[in-house]
């Protein structure tokens, strides 16, 4: 089990097959709530608190949790000293049955192991729902074997177009934030963004999701919100900056400060 320190409300913690093994942990159990995985929730808290002094009695947490690969996972555990702050700054998105991004849960106020628990078990049952999705998927191809070719091709262009193209904003102290941003991206969005400021000096940088992935995109939106508050972003609020605020780096402004670092 490693954590890390992000800064003093926040620490990232990953969890691998082989830290649930070492426990006699199964991934059941951690979805479900035995008293091992609690235990394991609990030492987890007690370990940050030893290492960095990341004190979280009485006060709200917010936790993201990011698949990163299938035998582990990453949680970046939050404190939230302003419950204003919990809004859709971590939301997580996957795909539905019909191939449209959906949110996965609201992601709810945490305070102790069981709400943490709660969360691995929303998690695995959005990966059930994919996982029985793809199934029916494979074996479509066998009942529609008679349909024509231009059948077949009229719902998957309708597919695309019932498709939206997700938008986020993130906020920003200064400058150099973003150039970090930008650096911990490390090239992996080449989406359209811009780079405005407001009339109170924030830098406000409006993401679209253009041609990646909803996985890929909120992917990028974790990363960015390790260095700014993000939200979702409505067509109105972009047409208003776009005429109010001042445009720093149009269309490609990560892409272009990554090219600084």
């Amino acid at each position: 089990m490693k954590i890390e320190k992000i800064n003093d409300n926040q620490i990232r913690c990953t969890l691998t097959r082989d830290d649930l093994a070492n426990r006699q942990i199964k991934l059941s159990e951690l979805a479900y709530g035995t008293e091992k995985a609690k235990n394991l929730f609990r030492d987890m808290m007690l370990q940050a608190q030893d290492e960095f002094g990341f004190e979280a009695d009485n006060i709200p947490l917010m936790i993201e949790a990011i698949p990163i690969t299938p035998d582990s996972i990453v949680l970046i555990i939050t404190k939230v000293e302003d419950p204003e702050e919990l809004d859709t700054r971590f939301s997580k998105f996957a795909m539905n049955e019909d191939d449209s991004p959906v949110s996965v849960s609201d992601v709810p106020d945490i305070s102790g192991a069981d709400d943490i628990l709660d969360l691995f078990q929303k998690l695995c049952e959005s990966k059930l729902k994919k996982s029985s999705s793809m199934k029916k998927k494979e074996k479509a191809p066998s009942s529609k074997s008679k349909v024509s070719e231009e059948e077949t091709t009229v719902p998957e262009d309708n597919s695309e177009e019932k498709s939206p193209n997700l938008t986020r904003i993130f906020t920003f102290p200064d400058l150099d934030v973003i150039i970090s941003a930008s650096r911990g991206l490390n090239g992996c969005y080449d989406g359209e963004n811009t780079l405005y400021k407001d009339k109170n000096q924030n830098y406000l940088l409006i993401l679209h999701q253009t041609d990646s992935t909803p996985e890929e995109f909120n992917k990028v939106c974790n990363i960015l919100s390790e260095y700014g508050r993000g939200r979702a972003c409505s067509s109105s609020v972009e047409a208003y900056l776009t005429e109010h605020g001042e445009v720093i780096i149009s269309q490609q402004a990560l892409q272009q400060l990554f090219q600084l670092t």
